[in-house]
């Protein structure tokens, strides 16, 4: 039976809304590390339990990972982007005459005049134009006092690099340090808005990263008291990624289930071996889009799915395969053919994120994804008979 898995967020975390998913098929249900800290993460998990103690049926609760995945930094307010509209590329929010982009160092590190920028799935699209002068900061110089002063905006450094003002910054050693900090001049060529920790990803570039970030780390450490199923693995790209994870989980006795995403071209190069040591496969069409062209996106879905059937391994289809319903009540019928397809192509799990996080219907979300399901398996069984 396909297992339907949602995501929780903002709009489904009472335990009312919770009782009624759960009533209409909800078998797992998703964290994400990205949007939630790990504290976090467990009181939501008390209430995934209260529910399910509630309405006397399981729910699988996996946590999906952070990983070397790279992400906007924390805006004041969202950023709305039109064609043409210029803005400020770099790894500090200290101000600008033009609006400023926050990214992680790395981004800003690795791309070039001429580099395309996808954001949020690649609904915004920036070009890189030029390079402008770095900005140069001199961390503040302590003080017979023990307080320290700085001529310039005071800034500090969160787990993922990305600053935000503050004022209480120093250098670790007392020593003044001037840091170069670069910034690239950018173009929007395909505008939206953009809020805090949307995914970011430099056109046909991979950037290098642990497979557990410090996030990821810290997370593990609680993760026992949540009772968790599984974790998902962000960007795997090599079996040696998910043993180096389960290592982690075993020293922390953690005996789970380890779904690995395959998001970028070198996690396809890679799949035998990634199927080979993973529990369940998750074709992550979110990244996958950004990695490949979008319209080689489906047959690169059937082809993982063809070698998940071969190996005898789960797997689950993800992202976007509900996600009018954001924002109607009603899916369109290309969505339910998708979910349809997917399961006629052998998925053991469907999943939806924005969907029941952020959406406005997550308990009608979770009610046609398991109906549609449901409707393929029927199918599938008379075909059998």
């Amino acid at each position: 039976m396909v297992r339907i898995y949602g995501t929780m967020g903002p709009s489904c975390e009472t335990q009312e809304t919770l009782e009624a998913m759960l009533a209409r098929g909800l078998s797992g249900l998703r964290l994400n590390m990205s949007h939630a800290t790990p504290e976090e993460c467990l009181g939501r998990v008390k209430t995934i339990r209260a529910a399910c103690d509630a309405v006397q049926r399981p729910c699988d609760i996996v946590l999906d990972l952070k990983g070397p995945e790279q992400r906007v930094g924390w805006l004041k307010k969202p950023l709305c982007l039109y064609p043409g509209d210029e803005l400020i590329l770099k790894s500090k929010n200290r101000k600008e005459e033009l609006p400023i982009l926050c990214v992680p160092p790395a981004v800003v590190d690795s791309v070039e005049p001429g580099d395309r920028l996808l954001v949020h799935d690649g609904m915004v699209t920036i070009e890189v134009v030029e390079a402008l002068e770095p900005e140069l900061y001199t961390p503040p110089v302590p003080q017979p006092g023990g307080e320290a002063q700085a001529a310039d905006t005071r800034e500090t450094e969160d787990a993922d690099g990305l600053a935000e003002d503050t004022e209480d910054d120093e250098p670790a050693d007392g020593t003044p340090e001037v840091i170069v900090r670069k910034r690239f001049l950018c173009r929007t060529i395909c505008g939206g808005r953009i809020s805090s920790q949307q995914s970011v990803k430099i056109v046909n570039k991979e950037l290098d990263g642990p497979i557990l970030s410090a996030i990821d780390l810290s997370a593990l450490y609680i993760a026992r008291e949540m009772d968790i199923n599984g974790v998902m693995l962000s960007f795997v790209r090599n079996a040696e990624d998910v043993l180096e994870a389960k290592a982690a989980l075993a020293s922390r006795d953690l005996n789970v289930r380890v779904f690995s995403k395959i998001e970028s071209v070198t996690g396809i190069a890679h799949l035998d071996e990634i199927i080979e040591v993973s529990d369940v496969i998750i074709i992550a069409r979110g990244d996958l889009g950004n990695a490949v062209p979008l319209w080689e996106l489906p047959g690169v879905q059937k082809r993982i799915a063809a070698r998940c059937r071969q190996a005898g391994k789960p797997f689950m289809v993800a992202t976007q395969m509900l996600q009018s319903m954001t924002a109607k009540a009603v899916p369109y019928r290309a969505e339910l053919l998708d979910i349809y397809n997917a399961v006629m192509d052998g998925a053991s799990y469907v999943m939806v994120t924005g969907e029941t996080a952020i959406g406005k219907y997550p308990v009608e979300v979770i009610d046609f994804l398991a109906k549609t399901a449901a409707e393929a398996e029927k199918d599938m069984q008379a075909a059998l008979e």
